[in-house]
């Protein structure tokens, strides 16, 4: 499992990260999201569930918080 660590950036950078890993990584993949910035502590892991994606907070301290993200792949629909 790999780890993107994204303290130090700050607002929106670290989501804008984010949806490029995205973009990048094969189904199924997993990942460990660290993240300082209070707007990103807020937005990243609501964006990632409402995209579908497994999202669970694994540490949140003052400092930083720690997700662990499983990818899910959307259903492609048929229209017949």
């Amino acid at each position: 499992m790999n780890e993107l660590d994204l303290r130090g950036l700050r607002c929106p950078e670290p989501l804008i990260r984010v949806k490029l890993w995205l973009q990048q990584a094969p189904p199924n993949a997993e990942t460990m999201l660290l993240l300082d910035d209070p707007g990103s502590r807020h937005d990243v892991p609501r964006y990632l569930t409402r995209q579908g994606h497994h999202c669970v907070v694994h540490t949140a301290s003052p400092e930083h918080l720690l997700l662990w993200v499983r990818l899910c792949q959307k259903e492609t629909k048929l229209h017949v």
